[in-house]
């Protein structure tokens, strides 16, 4: 059975091997990832079809509400929105965290890396805590839904319960499993893994949306009476969970999918950019952005494609619930990479092939009403990509510091240099919180301080 299916898709060189049974197959894993396996996309796949081809339409800079907006009077109404949102129920968190922290030197999930200022929490406790402080203030828990791979599934649960759910209850936190996509040869072949399965690799975090509907949490959320799903990626320290005014706006709108930017560095930032292209709505990547727009200048010398996008998304469950009914496939981006496989004889090689991957934001084109919302770079983005150096750790832990840093200043409280300084998410949420528990604290900070 197992050779005949893999003849039926093309893939001899493998079934000869199961046929002349190989000591370096394995036939459970080859099994198990064939289950994986949806035959017509893969054969799609291999023929060129369903793969990402960068748009080539009518470009202009999309409309964005400015970061300045936070702090008229109409932003206030649609924060009150957003606050209504949460207290009624209406809306639920879904956390990408499907990535290993070998690059940063911790051997496990990368949301268990310690990140905080003093106490060194981890993201998922900080993203936790942020939640769960939510929950205390609107009195409403808020479903945190939590998109593993396989490669960390067992290793995220368990880091869960170790941590008593940090103070979550169980019944509020779920785990779904990302999907897998096969790589393949320039020439279309299934690759075997060290394992002795196939070589397969998360299909991106565009699979979101088919993970949520497979797994049963979409139709729950339904049940619940949630109909907003808040969106980010567990990298990001900062992410201003649930973001009242974020909330309101989208519904004042009634958008069916919203973004957070931040106004790129420079021209040359590698940085998506959100853009309209033929009246829809897109994350334009740095490599597809061609260099006329790349480099296009403003009135005031800024470019006119400014809209990073951040990875903090707002989903209407209806639309997420549409798109995966009808069966709209997300095309697959495609890289080539280095893929660790075996030879003939068993032994360890690395040869070139393809992997394939879905990207969430190439959802943006099937709404048909989209909100773009810019915030503060350093109040809300501080992805964690690397040890050291831009987008690190170190930075990331220096970008939380000077936040808490300019909330107290705002308190007026002085704040020695060299002293670092962490606030709980349990003490407060934002700077207005903190403004508002100000007598609490100490005038003056000579050493390390962590606010609880």
């Amino acid at each position: 059975m197992l050779e005949k299916r893999l003849r039926e898709i093309g893939q001899d060189h493998i079934a000869d091997l199961v046929k002349a049974k190989s000591p370096y197959i394995s036939l459970k894993r080859l099994e198990q990832d064939l289950g994986q396996i949806d035959s017509k996309t893969l054969m799609d796949l291999i023929e060129g079809k369903g793969i990402f081809i960068p748009p080539e339409g009518k470009m202009q800079p999309p409309d964005v509400v400015p970061a300045d907006f936070a702090h008229t009077k109409d932003a206030k109404v649609a924060r009150e929105r957003g606050e209504d949102l949460i207290s009624q129920g209406r809306v639920a968190v879904v956390m990408v965290a499907g990535g290993q922290g070998s690059r940063l030197g911790l051997s496990g999930p990368k949301g268990a890396l310690g990140i905080s200022p003093v106490k060194k929490k981890s993201l998922f406790q900080l993203h936790s805590e942020k939640i769960l402080a939510l929950k205390k203030r609107y009195n409403k828990a808020i479903p945190f839904l939590i998109m593993t791979s396989r490669s960390n599934d067992a290793d995220t649960r368990r880091f869960f319960e170790a941590n008593a759910f940090f103070g979550l209850g169980r019944d509020e936190v779920y785990f779904f499993v990302q999907g897998m996509m096969p790589s393949i040869t320039a020439e279309g072949r299934l690759i075997i893994s060290r394992d002795g399965g196939l070589f397969m690799n998360p299909d991106g975090h565009g699979g979101t949306l088919d993970a949520l509907k497979k797994s049963g949490l979409l139709g729950m959320l339904g049940e619940r009476g949630v109909d907003l799903i808040f969106y980010f990626q567990v990298d990001n320290p900062l992410v201003k969970m649930c973001d009242p005014l974020f909330l309101g706006l989208h519904v004042q709108k009634d958008a069916q999918m919203s973004s957070k930017v931040v106004e790129k560095r420079d021209f040359d930032e590698k940085v998506g950019v959100i853009a309209v292209v033929d009246g829809k709505t897109r994350v334009i990547e740095y490599s597809d952005l061609k260099e006329e727009f790349m480099y296009m200048e403003d009135d005031e010398g800024r470019p006119v494609y400014r809209a990073g996008s951040i990875a903090i998304h707002l989903f209407d469950r209806a639309f997420i619930e549409a798109i995966t009914v009808r069966g709209i496939n997300l095309p697959y981006h495609k890289a080539v990479k280095n893929i660790p496989t075996i030879d003939q004889y068993g032994r360890p090689v690395e040869i070139k092939g393809i992997k394939f991957e879905k990207f969430i934001f190439d959802a943006l084109p099937f709404a048909e009403r989209t909100l773009t919302l810019e915030v503060k770079r350093e109040q809300e983005f501080a992805p964690v990509k690397n040890k050291t150096g831009q987008d690190s750790i170190e930075s990331a832990i220096s970008l939380q510091d000077k936040l808490f840093r300019s909330w107290l200043a705002r308190a007026g409280r002085i704040v020695e240099n060299g002293i670092k300084v962490e606030i709980s998410p349990l003490f407060a949420l934002d700077e207005e919180d903190l403004l508002s528990k100000a007598s609490a604290l100490p005038s003056k900070i000579e050493k390390d301080l962590y606010i609880e």
